[in-house]
């Protein structure tokens, strides 16, 4: 998508227009899709049409006289580069401004006030957090206001790609035995109906994949779960006639993709369905029959898939080798090959992508990477562009943040490098960062323990010295579905979610100085039952990214003996798992760097 800052002017025109037209005061968009996912299909990337920014977090908000998006620190230094020379304001960044769009509407909402937007990508959430900060106030809303349609002549369509059969040798379990599950867990909840509004969900349950997304594999999808039959929303001809045979067999009713509001609305009789408000859209709620008795929780599939099973457990753990020989030969090549071949963030982004490709059973990135040389590392989600490349030089940081997914697993690893002579502080700073990442890998915790309970082991180093880190600390991940996937995270917002044995979750605190440089370390973590006691079950976490650490970097005066213990001990792990894969030139290159200190 080619974003001209002239054809935006002109687009906010034809919003306000359209506007004016329908008595709308303030309209809100949503960086969203029917499935109130963060990952969308093109056809949903309307912030990126219209504003130029590109992050996967964000609302906008237009008036008559003011244009302004807001997004999370993650993005806040991409936000600012991306909207400069535009009509958009970047809001929530300054000391004493409106951190949130809802506080924003509140102090401009003293008259009546008309809000429009489309319901069909807002959530049941927002709107009712909305409908709650502005109880006090005079304000309509107007849910089917729909501008954009009208103006984006050049839209790319719906996504049409075909659905795989995703094997029982990856999946764990078959089909049938996922909907038994799922159903038995309806009748323990009294729920005779389960509404499915994430794809990830309805893939997970059918053991199916798709091509709808360019970072997930998921076919766009709803389904309506019930005690004998399941009504799949997605469009025909995405389904092959072998899966869809086999789908015929357990009861699964394939129904076009855009009919599901108008079937859910036309059901009967005494219905309990249960619903995820979190990614349930505005529309879809309010197509739901007014006699239907609602439960509102996380959806089951999401609650079992958090969960792996043996078989993806040991597929993750092979998964985690072909990725880590890919990493391997990456660092390798940068570093033999960086005073003789010209490299900056996209070739080191090409040839990484190249490395991943050569691995058995690789599928794609499971996000775009992050390849951040200097200054740019130190924005959380930086993404290499032909306009920002940039000449990776002979000294500096380079961070690299990336993923893949692979038909027995996905990863996601980041490692910052020195290219040259670290300074004193960033030597501190990388290791401040390794010790929290150490302090959380090592955790030992009682069964019920939330994210945000642990969140503070990671952040204690950078505490002691006033510093911090925006972001959380960890999220979830999924078996070849998407690369942020919950309900559990690690961060200190998420208090409901507790961490059980058999989640998979990422590890990754980080530091950031603007205009300098970022440092992360990431690796996923396994959590396992460790100890049953008269008090209780006690879990731990099992590290399973494989990649070398950059001793280079390390302050190791600030190092603690069982730090430097379990720097070696993973190590010892990374190149005894590694190596047998490697060249005997790359193996006696990464025996040097996981040498115990």
């Amino acid at each position: 998508m080619v974003f001209s800052m002239n054809r935006s002017q002109g687009y906010l025109s034809a919003i306000r227009s359209e506007m004016k037209q329908n008595g709308i005061d303030a309209y809100i968009l949503p960086h969203s899709d029917p499935h109130i996912g963060e990952n969308i299909t093109d056809h949903w990337e309307i912030i990126s049409w219209l504003t130029g920014f590109t992050g996967s977090a964000a609302t906008v908000i237009v008036t008559d006289s003011f244009a302004g998006l807001w997004t999370d620190s993650r993005y806040f230094l991409q936000a600012e580069r991306q909207l400069e020379g535009s009509s958009f304001e970047l809001m929530g960044t300054t000391p004493g401004g409106f951190a949130s769009w809802y506080d924003w509407l509140v102090s401009r909402s003293g008259r009546h006030l008309n809000i429009g937007f489309d319901s069909r990508i807002f959530s049941l959430i927002d709107f009712r957090e909305l409908k709650k900060k502005l109880s006090h106030k005079k304000v309509t809303f107007c849910t089917d206001f729909d501008p954009v349609t009208n103006i984006w002549k050049d839209r790319p369509p719906l996504p049409g790609g075909k659905a795989w059969d995703f094997a029982v040798e990856f999946s764990g379990k078959e089909r049938s035995v996922k909907i038994d599950e799922i159903r038995r867990e309806m009748h323990k909840m009294d729920a005779n109906m389960h509404l499915l509004t994430s794809p990830d969900d309805i893939m997970w349950m059918l053991n199916i994949r798709g091509s709808d997304l360019q970072y997930s594999p998921l076919c766009q999808s709803f389904a309506i779960v019930g005690s004998k039959q399941i009504l799949l929303f997605t469009d025909e001809e995405k389904i092959p006639d072998k899966i869809a045979g086999d789908f015929d067999n357990l009861g699964i009713v394939i129904l076009p993709y855009l009919e599901c509001q108008e079937i859910l609305s036309a059901l009967t009789g005494e219905v309990t369905l249960l619903i995820t408000p979190s990614v349930t859209s505005l529309s879809i709620y309010n197509s739901i029959p007014s006699g239907f008795r609602i439960i509102e929780d996380v959806s089951i599939p999401a609650r079992l898939k958090a969960i792996k099973n043996t078989v993806e457990i040991e597929n993750i753990s092979r998964v985690m080798i072909s990725d880590g020989v890919a990493l391997t030969r990456l660092f390798f090549w940068i570093e033999r090959n960086r005073a003789v071949v010209p490299m900056s963030e996209l070739s080191v982004t090409q040839k990484l992508l190249e490395l991943r490709s050569r691995q058995d059973e690789y599928i794609g990135p499971s996000f775009q990477p992050i390849v951040a040389y200097g200054h740019h590392s130190a924005m959380p989600h930086y993404s290499v562009t032909p306009e920002t490349d940039s000449i990776i030089g002979e000294n500096g940081i380079l961070l690299i943040d990336s993923g893949g997914h692979y038909l027995r697993g996905t990863t996601d690893i980041t490692r910052t490098i020195s290219l040259g002579n670290p300074t004193q502080q960033q030597k501190i700073d990388f290791t401040l960062v390794l010790k929290g990442h150490i302090a959380l890998a090592g955790a030992r915790f009682p069964h019920g323990t939330k994210g945000y309970q642990i969140d503070m082991l990671a952040r204690t180093p950078l505490w002691e010295r006033g510093l911090n880190y925006g972001h959380g600390t960890g999220h979830g991940v999924g078996y070849c579905l998407n690369v942020h996937e919950g309900p559990q995270s690690i961060s200190p917002s998420d208090n409901k979610t507790s961490i059980e044995s058999g989640m998979l979750i990422s590890n990754e605190p980080a530091l950031y100085r603007e205009g300098e440089y970022g440092i992360r370390t990431e690796n996923l973590v396994l959590c396992y039952l460790d100890e049953e006691t008269e008090f209780g079950d006690f879990l731990k976490f099992d590290t399973v990214s494989l990649c070398y650490i950059d001793m280079s970097l390390t302050d190791r005066s600030i190092l603690t003996t069982k730090e430097i213990e379990w720097i070696n001990s993973y190590h010892c792990m990374v190149f005894e798992k590694l190596s047998p894969h490697l060249s005997n030139e790359e193996s006696i290159w990464l025996k040097e760097k996981t040498e115990a200190i």
